[in-house]
Parts: C-alpha cells; sequence; structure tokens
C-alpha cells in the first residue's frame, strides 16, 4: 500500500494515508471523501538511516519502543 499525502478542500486539513488499490480515504478531521492528492517530498539519498536512528533515540527516550525489535530493547535497558 502506497503512502500518500492529501489535502482536503472542505475543511483545509493536510494528512497522510496509506491507500489501497481501489479504495477511497477519506478526511479524518471532517470525513469528507473529495480530496486532493499532493506531490510529498522524496527523501534524500543517503539520509534516511540517519532520520531513522534518530527518530528511534527520540521514541526510545520517551518510552516508545514497539518499534524496536526484542533484541534492540535488550540493547537498550
Amino acid at each position: 500500500m502506497p503512502l500518500y499525502d492529501y489535502h482536503c478542500p472542505a475543511c483545509g486539513h493536510r494528512f497522510e494515508a496509506l491507500v489501497r488499490a481501489g479504495s477511497t480515504p477519506a478526511c479524518p478531521q471532517c470525513g469528507s471523501s473529495s480530496l486532493e492528492r499532493q506531490i510529498s517530498a522524496p527523501v534524500p539519498p543517503g539520509q534516511s538511516k540517519a532520520i531513522i536512528a534518530s527518530a528511534r533515540r527520540q521514541a526510545a527516550r520517551e518510552g516508545h519502543l514497539s518499534n524496536f525489535s526484542k533484541a534492540e530493547r535488550g540493547k537498550l535497558g
């Protein structure tokens, strides 16, 4: 399932959604299905591993460990 950015013209809300082929997303704020799909900004090459590592460190500091494997959680303790 691809991840798309959407803009809702009815309420102005911008959001991302995983969309299956053939399904129509709805705005999580107002429920409208009349949405505009936006162009997503690409991730610069070589930066994604650093971004992921930074996000994982922040999640660990905040106590959100669900994105770590059991082996990785053991190393954090």
